[in-house]
């Protein structure tokens, strides 16, 4: 059971950082003036948050700091957040913000991060 809560947990992080890539993309096809701008931002900004991502706050991540990482999945998951907002999805933006919140809070309260010790001991006592 504690697997299933941990890989649960991990998913939804996932999922919560697969939506924010498509929340940039949405976001940067409706604010674009003309049909250029709109493919450039469309494109442009989950590719330019997925590399940051991928540099500073994934778990395999090259350049992370404790405090680094904090900082970019803040910003990563804030910006998400405002772009809603922006939208006029203040709603769905609030519920996406603190679905993010609680679950990075549950991740880091259980130790649940992927490369923790905890994780790569998938051993079960009975």
């Amino acid at each position: 059971m504690n697997e299933l809560w941990r890989w649960s947990n991990l998913g939804l992080a996932f999922g919560m950082e697969i939506a924010g890539l498509g929340i940039f993309a949405w976001w940067g096809w409706r604010t674009g003036d003309n049909i250029g701008l709109r493919v450039l931002l469309a494109i442009g900004l989950p590719l330019i948050a997925a590399v940051t991502w991928g540099l500073f706050a994934a778990p395999t991540a090259d350049y992370g700091s404790p405090v680094v990482t904090t900082v970019v999945k803040v910003a990563f998951f804030g910006l998400a957040g405002l772009a809603l907002w922006s939208l006029d999805h203040r709603v769905v933006a609030a519920t996406f913000v603190l679905t993010v919140a609680v679950n990075l809070i549950i991740i880091q309260a259980g130790n649940l991060n992927p490369d923790s010790p905890a994780a790569t001991s998938s051993t079960i006592s009975r």
